[in-house]
């Protein structure tokens, strides 16, 4: 490091601290030319993570926003909300290891859709019905529809007996061929109740 005093670029470390913050290491160094010392600091270089919209706004990475957009995704869902602190947390660790501290909004949403899909699959659609932005109700259906196929082919039973208590009158038999309840979507659907009347 170049002397503040005679210019010269050789030098030695004489005492090494840490700021009572953490945050910066304390160098007194001494000129190997004029013998005279000066202090140096050593800081982490911050640079903050940049998410650039569809609209070419640029913005910076909001933890809380994020944090509370998944909640919502989460509601009334069996995730906790450890686990949820957990997914924000990868993902951004996962944004920190980038070397471009740039990211589209489209690729931040992908990422954390990955996540998500893995921890429940409802959370999942209700975060890509906003990260996805569909245009119409086809492709909305239709990103529905690969899910439910999935969930289908893991539930699907692995073999059909014949011997006694696997025949449609059996209780197996009737548990078989009963159909799921459909379940809300959204938090809102399953609160809306649904009138009927009576034909005369």
């Amino acid at each position: 490091m170049r002397c503040p005093f005679c210019g010269h670029l050789e030098d030695k470390v004489v005492d090494s601290r840490e700021s009572r913050e953490g945050d910066s290491i304390r160098r007194r160094r001494e000129c190997l030319s004029c013998a005279r010392r000066f202090t140096s600091y050593e800081r982490v270089e911050e640079v903050p993570l940049v998410i650039l919209k569809k609209d070419g706004r640029r913005e910076p990475f909001d933890r809380q926003k994020l944090m509370k957009g998944l909640l919502l995704a989460c509601q009334k869902r069996p995730v906790s909300l450890a686990r949820i602190e957990e997914l924000v947390a990868d993902v951004q660790a996962r944004l920190m290891e980038r070397p471009d501290r740039e990211i589209r909004s489209r690729e931040l949403g992908e990422l954390i859709m990955d996540e998500l899909k893995a921890l429940d699959q409802v959370a999942y659609v209700r975060f890509a019905s906003v990260y996805r932005d569909f245009k119409d109700l086809p492709d909305f259906v239709k990103a529905l529809e690969g899910l439910m196929h999935k969930e289908a082919q893991k539930e699907a039973p692995q073999g059909s007996g014949s011997g006694p208590g696997s025949g449609p009158e059996s209780g197996q038999g009737r548990a078989a061929l009963a159909k799921p309840q459909p379940q809300a979507l959204f938090p809102a659907e399953a609160e809306a109740p649904v009138l009927r009347t009576r034909k005369k």
